[in-house]
């Protein structure tokens, strides 16, 4: 599907670079930050992973990597029609019931919330905040985008939960969760 011989092409020294579907636009272009964005998350998850010894939520994480790659392509592929095809990798129902489910099998493992988290831990929990923030960061982009494959939306914002969940698994294994103390600092 992909052949990269050649890593410079010029073809964006004008600031602008192609989609899918051939057509040009500006780096700038919103459509270009969510892909953008998306890209950044899923680097700040290999940075995850360099602290994630669990074979499971390896293979987790890797699934999601390779999804994210999807994902970047879903939103490079600008048009009305977001069913997928030859020309058209989109992200699917599948890959958003697939989240849901992992994010049930893990939350099902942990206690209720009582509070928001502080985004922190260990090396792994802090890390998937980051990423989790990262992908929430992603999501905002891809609205702003407009034009966007509904499903591509549905899978980034339950992304979010799942890295949330995760995040929390991760932690319970790491002295657990850091819970935010509302007014804590406040003077009497």
């Amino acid at each position: 599907m992909v052949k990269l011989n050649k890593i410079y092409t010029r073809t964006g020294d004008a600031g602008e670079t192609g989609l899918v579907d051939g057509s040009r636009v500006s780096k700038a272009d919103p459509r270009m930050a969510a892909i953008g964005d998306v890209d950044e998350a899923n680097s700040a998850i290999g940075v995850a992973l360099l602290h994630v010894a669990d074979a499971d939520t390896r293979a987790m994480l890797g699934r999601i990597q390779n999804e994210l790659f999807d994902l970047g392509a879903d939103l490079a592929t600008p048009g009305e029609d977001f069913a997928p095809g030859e020309m058209a990798l989109r992200i699917v129902p599948d890959q958003i019931a697939r989240l849901e489910r992992e994010i049930d099998a893990m939350n099902a493992k942990l206690e209720p919330l009582r509070s928001f988290i502080l985004p922190g831990g260990g090396a792994a929990s802090a890390h998937l905040h980051l990423a989790r923030a990262t992908v929430r960061r992603a999501e905002r982009s891809a609205v702003a985008a407009g034009g966007i494959n509904p499903a591509a939306l549905q899978y980034i914002n339950r992304l979010s939960d799942h890295i949330f969940v995760l995040a929390r698994l991760v932690a319970r294994d790491e002295g657990g969760d850091t819970l935010w103390q509302p007014g804590q600092t406040r003077s009497a």
